[in-house]
């Protein structure tokens, strides 16, 4: 079985803090949103610098969220959420997730997002540059 670091092209570390869990003794599902997006930004941020796309007006914006609990993760733990990149069109693309617990030594959590292009200055839908667009077919096509 391969590891979340061979499955996709930026993972990160998340340490669980004990606030993220709830009355039911397990992180709540609110938190893995969070946890999706902390590796979302940081694998935007290995890709594709947000702060020089939104000085052009453009960036993705999320069009759709989902999760999948498979196990349970309570505090203390590690989680490393791997991020890959699929079904990639012009205007958007689809970001898949991988929750790893090192505490459970198990993957516990997947997810995806949907990430449409925005022009921030016309208020609509666009198109990504060409350069996004090449990195994010290279980055799929590395990806199992």
């Amino acid at each position: 079985m391969k590891s979340v670091s061979e499955l996709c092209s930026h993972v990160s570390k998340i340490t669980v803090a004990w606030g993220e869990m709830d009355a039911l003794q397990h992180v709540n599902n609110v938190a893995y949103f969070r946890y999706f997006e902390t590796a979302r930004i940081g694998f935007f941020e290995q890709h594709f610098p947000l702060e020089s796309m939104y000085r052009h007006g453009l960036g993705p914006v999320i069009s759709e969220n989902q999760a999948r609990y498979k196990r349970p993760v309570t505090y203390p733990d590690v989680l490393h959420v791997g991020v890959r990149v699929t079904d990639i069109h012009p205007d958007r693309f689809t970001l898949h997730y991988e929750v790893f617990s090192e505490a459970q030594q198990a993957i516990t959590t997947t997810g995806s997002s949907i990430a449409v292009m925005f022009d921030f200055k016309l208020g609509r839908k666009a198109d990504m540059p060409s350069e996004m667009l090449a990195t994010l077919k290279n980055l799929s096509k590395s990806e199992p």
